[in-house]
């Protein structure tokens, strides 16, 4: 498999930072793309930061619930998710973390690179659960 676009692999894991005017479906594609791309490469962490990609209305709860049943699928237990997005792409109570911890996907979702980074690298898994706003 090929690196996907914006895709910077380091030891241990991978930076994914999409840019450009998507739709919902197609960013939650490129992200599960992503996640396909660490586990066939046995790249156990990645960084995703959203904050670069236009043209989607914030996810319902539903949307929410959907994105990261497919990212905890695509994952099957062998990456674990750290999410950057825009605060108002944040559900209030991490809704998408939490259905992905249902899921059995590891992540959390952070409004800074640095943090989520931080927690990443550090296997911190406070809010098991993928980076699903």
């Amino acid at each position: 498999m090929h690196v996907p676009t914006d895709m910077e692999v380091f030891d241990g894991h991978c930076r994914f930072g999409p840019r450009g005017e998507v739709s919902l479906v197609e960013a939650v594609e490129m992200v599960t793309r992503a996640i396909a791309f660490c586990s066939d490469q046995k790249i156990p962490r990645l960084l995703v930061d959203v904050t670069g990609l236009t043209g989607f209305a914030n996810p319902t709860l539903d949307d929410r619930f959907w994105m990261v049943q497919d990212w905890a699928d695509e994952a099957n237990g062998a990456v674990i998710v750290a999410m950057v997005a825009r605060s108002e792409h944040i559900h209030p109570s991490k809704f998408g973390v939490k259905a992905a911890a249902d899921a059995g996907l590891i992540g959390d979702v952070f409004t800074s690179e640095a943090e989520a980074l931080e927690w990443l690298l550090k296997g911190t898994q406070s809010n098991a659960g993928p980076s699903a706003a």
